[in-house]
């Protein structure tokens, strides 16, 4: 465990100088919307911190027809849920104090979701914040497209993955969608 504790406080770091150094990956990545994995809802995450904006990814999908929602924890120790949302709707703080589409919004299943990430590796192993919020949620919806949405520089070799650990099933970052295996 404190290992991984580690691990996220490094590239915590690393990721903080990603976002310091390059403005415009989020809307470099947004670019490369034609390229992502079909699905008519697709849900995408309001950033915290240093992860990569999401935003520009929102209007470009919502701009190609595709319908947006937002993840929203309910419980603390659950599944997440999906709200049905778009650029500008208001929002409210869900459980975990994250900006997420107000209850009277619709609850949807996604096709595809986009998910922050801390590091990724290239057989599709993600390291997230530690709070299991996604993992529950990809395995709640496993029939889900797994996307994570990072720098490309948040690329690490190998990541220690554990049992509940679920696999994404490609990243987008500034340079490009990539599937994985």
């Amino acid at each position: 465990m404190t290992d991984k504790h580690q691990l996220r406080a490094a590239i915590r770091a690393m990721r903080k100088r990603l976002a310091d150094q390059d403005a415009g990956a989020a809307e470099r990545a947004a670019e490369q919307v034609g390229a992502l994995p079909p699905g008519r809802i697709v849900a995408v995450y309001r950033a915290i911190g240093s992860e990569l904006d999401a935003d520009a990814l929102a209007a470009a999908l919502s701009g190609a027809g595709r319908e947006l929602c937002l993840p929203v924890v309910v419980e603390r120790d659950a599944a997440m849920i999906f709200r049905r949302w778009a650029p500008g709707e208001p929002l409210e703080p869900d459980e975990a104090g994250v900006p997420a589409p107000l209850l009277l919004a619709g609850v949807v299943e996604p096709d595809v979701i986009v998910t922050p990430l801390l590091a990724f590796d290239p057989r599709g192993g993600r390291l997230g914040q530690g709070g299991g919020y996604y993992d529950r949620t990809f395995a709640a919806l496993p029939d889900a497209v797994r996307v994570g949405l990072a720098y490309a520089g948040q690329e690490v070799e190998h990541l220690p993955l554990e049992p509940h650990d679920i696999r994404l099933h490609g990243v987008l970052t500034e340079t490009g969608y990539r599937p994985f295996a």
